[in-house]
């Protein structure tokens, strides 16, 4: 914090799993940065409800945050909710219902890599790998008077849970651009069209 000359966090995220953690001494550590006001809020990143749940066992404080990965052509946490009850590999539960549990609790969804595809495989506006995806995002982009970036991100604002766009940037025109996919919501026909549009299929 010296180095980026604060006296405090508003956020501290677990990034990711750890088969070794002790929950309790998790707690002793959130307690006193909490109590020292050198941290306000306390998340996790890539983390499900049971691993959630065993965190709150111990720690006082609220887990405020989930960061999750969530993109317009990576959607495994949807599928497996839209594919419940049927034998296709779709249905797999992967996350144990983690969108939903974070609806149930109010937890902030952060999602991360939102212009990406599969694992950091690269970027899915423009490239011809998603011609499709890119059709309905450019003709949403063109209606709407944004970038076809902003309707990416605008479609996983769209989820009615607390989500924030966590976006990798440091063009600041990048960034003026699309943070305006705060200031409309897409329908929900526009929402399953780009769903669809990304490869995905609803039973």
């Amino acid at each position: 914090m010296q180095r980026l000359k604060i006296d405090h966090l508003d956020s501290l995220l677990l990034h990711r799993p750890d088969a070794l953690m002790e929950s309790d001494q998790v707690a002793e550590a959130f307690d006193l940065l909490y109590k020292q006001g050198k941290v306000r809020d306390f998340g996790v990143s890539n983390q499900n409800p049971m691993m959630m749940e065993l965190l709150k066992k111990d720690v006082k404080q609220p887990l405020a945050v989930n960061q999750l990965q969530l993109s317009a052509a990576f959607t495994p946490g949807f599928e497996s909710a839209f594919h419940v009850n049927m034998e296709d590999s779709q249905a797999a539960m992967r996350d144990g219902s983690i969108f939903e549990y974070c609806k149930l609790h109010d937890v902030v969804i952060q999602a991360w890599s939102v212009l990406q595809f599969g694992y950091f495989k690269g970027n899915f506006v423009g490239n011809e790998k998603f011609q499709a995806l890119n059709q309905v995002l450019d003709r949403l982009a063109i209606k709407y008077g944004v970038t076809s970036s902003t309707i990416a991100i605008s479609w996983i604002l769209r989820y009615p849970a607390k989500m924030q766009a966590v976006v990798g940037t440091t063009n600041p025109k990048h960034l003026r651009e699309v943070s305006r996919a705060a200031n409309f919501s897409l329908t929900r026909k526009e929402w399953y069209e780009i769903y669809l549009a990304a490869g995905n299929n609803l039973p």
